[in-house]
C-alpha cells in the first residue's frame, strides 16, 4: 500500500509539473469557455520579420521559476503519507494547491490539483482515527476550494468525464475494501479476546477443581485406610473414620456443585439431583472463616495440626478469603501426601495492610499417592495469589520439612 501511494503521488506530481510547464509556454492563458465572441473573420496578426542575426531567447524552462515547479510537485507529493498521516497530508495538499493555483491562475493544471485534493480528502475521511477532526478538516478544505472556485475547479470537458467516473469507482472500491479489512480485523480481535477470556476461565475452574478434588480425596483416602486397619481391633475408631470420610465427601460435593454452577447458563434451572441435605446451594464459598474446620478435618486423620491467629481480623474481600483458604488447603494436602507423620503449624497473621499465611511442617515419609502429583497445585496457587496482588513462596526448610508463605494485600473490604 505504501508503494502504491508513492506511485500515485509521483504520477500526479509529474502530471501537474508537466502541465504547468506546458501552460507556462503560452504568453497568455485564456480559460476555455471565456473566449470573446467576435462576429465575422478573426484577423490573424502577422509578426514582423526578425532582424538579421537574431537568436531567440528561450528563457527559463516553461517560463516558470524553480519555486513554482517545486510548489507544483508539492501539490501531490504529500499523498505518499496519506494512510499514515491522513490529516497532515490533506492539510499540506490543500495549502500547496491554493498557493499554486493563486500564483499560476486557472488552467489545465487544476485537473490534477483538484484530483490530488479529492484523494487527500478521501484519505482523511477513511484513514484518520480522529473522526471529528477529519470532518472539520474536510469541510474547511472544501470551503476554501469553493471560495476560490475560479482558480481551483477544473473545466470539465466530455473527454474528462469518463476519467472522473473511473476515479470515483476506484475510490469507492477502495473504501469498500478498507471497510471490509477493518471489519475483519475487528472480528479477529474479538475472537482473540474471547479465546483469552475462555482460557482464563478454564484455568480458574481447573484450579478450583484441583484444590477441591485433591485435598478432599487425599483426606478421604487416608481416613478410609485408617478405618480399614482398625476395623477389627477398634470398630469405634473405624466408625469415626468412616464418618469423617462421609463428611469429607459431602464437603467435596458441595464445593464441586458450586464450581459446576459457574458453567450453568444463566436462567437454567439448578441440578435437580442435588439434595437439600447436601446444602450445596446454601453453603457459602470457602473463606478464612472455614480454615478452623479445614484444620479440624485434617487433624481428624491423625495429622498433628496447630492453628495460630495473630493480629486483629478484619472483613476481607471474598476473593482474598478464598485465596487464603486455598493456600492452607493446598499446603495441608501436600503435607498429607508428601510428609506422613509430620507436625504442621498454620499461622494466620493479620496486619493493617495484608494477611500473612504461613504453613510449615517438620517433614516426614512420602505416601504412595505422592507419585500421582503433577506440581500444578503450587503453580495455580501462585497465579491465584498474584491475581489479588499478593506473593507466594514455597521452599524446603534448613531444619527439614517444608514452608509455604503467602502475603495477600487486604485492599477494600467487601
Amino acid at each position: 500500500m505504501w508503494t502504491a501511494d508513492v506511485i500515485l503521488a509521483f504520477v500526479l506530481a509529474l502530471c501537474t509539473v508537466g502541465t504547468a510547464v506546458r501552460q507556462g509556454d503560452a504568453s497568455m492563458v485564456v480559460p476555455p469557455g471565456k473566449m470573446p465572441l467576435v462576429e465575422g473573420p478573426v484577423p490573424v496578426p502577422v509578426p514582423p520579420p526578425p532582424p538579421a542575426g537574431w537568436v531567440p531567447d528561450l528563457g527559463p524552462v516553461g517560463h516558470l521559476e524553480p519555486w513554482q515547479i517545486v510548489l507544483a510537485a508539492l501539490t501531490a507529493l504529500p499523498l505518499t503519507a496519506r494512510r499514515r498521516y491522513p490529516l497532515t497530508a490533506f492539510g499540506a495538499v490543500i495549502v500547496t494547491t491554493l498557493l499554486f493555483n493563486q500564483r499560476l491562475g486557472a488552467g489545465d493544471t487544476t485537473v490534477y490539483t483538484f484530483l490530488s485534493c479529492v484523494v487527500a480528502a478521501y484519505s482523511a475521511a477513511v484513514y484518520s482515527p480522529h473522526r471529528l477532526r477529519a470532518l472539520v478538516g474536510v469541510l474547511t478544505g472544501a470551503a476554501l476550494i469553493a471560495a476560490f472556485a475560479e482558480e481551483n475547479f477544473p473545466y470539465v470537458t466530455p473527454g474528462v468525464v469518463p476519467f472522473l467516473l473511473l476515479v470515483g469507482v476506484g475510490l469507492g472500491a477502495n473504501a469498500t475494501h478498507v471497510w471490509k479489512q477493518r471489519v475483519h480485523a475487528l472480528e479477529v480481535r474479538q475472537e482473540a479476546a474471547t479465546r483469552l477470556a475462555l482460557d482464563r476461565e478454564r484455568a480458574r475452574i481447573a484450579r478450583e477443581l484441583h484444590d477441591i478434588v485433591t485435598h478432599n480425596v487425599s483426606v478421604m483416602v487416608i481416613q478410609a485406610g485408617a478405618a480399614r486397619k482398625v476395623m477389627d481391633a477398634a470398630p469405634d475408631r473405624a466408625r469415626d473414620a468412616l464418618l469423617a470420610v462421609e463428611a469429607g465427601g459431602r464437603t467435596a460435593m458441595a464445593e464441586l456443585r458450586q464450581v459446576m454452577g459457574l458453567l450453568t447458563p444463566a436462567g437454567e434451572e439448578p441440578d435437580p439431583g442435588a439434595s437439600a441435605e447436601d446444602g450445596a446451594e446454601l453453603a457459602p464459598q470457602p473463606g478464612l472463616s472455614q480454615v478452623p474446620a479445614l484444620v479440624g478435618r485434617v487433624r481428624a486423620t491423625g495429622v498433628p495440626v496447630e492453628l495460630t491467629v495473630t493480629g486483629t481480623p478484619v472483613p476481607l474481600p471474598a476473593g482474598v478469603g478464598l485465596a487464603a483458604y486455598r493456600v492452607v488447603q493446598e499446603a495441608l494436602t501436600n503435607t498429607v501426601k508428601h510428609a506422613a507423620g509430620a507436625t504442621v503449624r498454620v499461622v494466620l497473621e493479620h496486619t493493617p495492610d495484608a494477611l500473612h499465611v504461613v504453613v510449615t511442617d517438620t517433614g516426614g515419609a512420602t505416601s504412595p499417592s505422592a507419585r500421582t502429583g503433577t506440581g500444578r497445585g503450587l503453580t495455580g496457587l501462585r497465579e491465584r495469589v498474584a491475581l489479588h496482588g499478593g506473593t507466594l513462596s514455597a521452599s524446603g526448610r534448613p531444619t527439614g520439612g517444608y514452608r509455604v508463605d503467602a502475603v495477600l494485600p487486604i485492599g477494600e473490604p467487601s
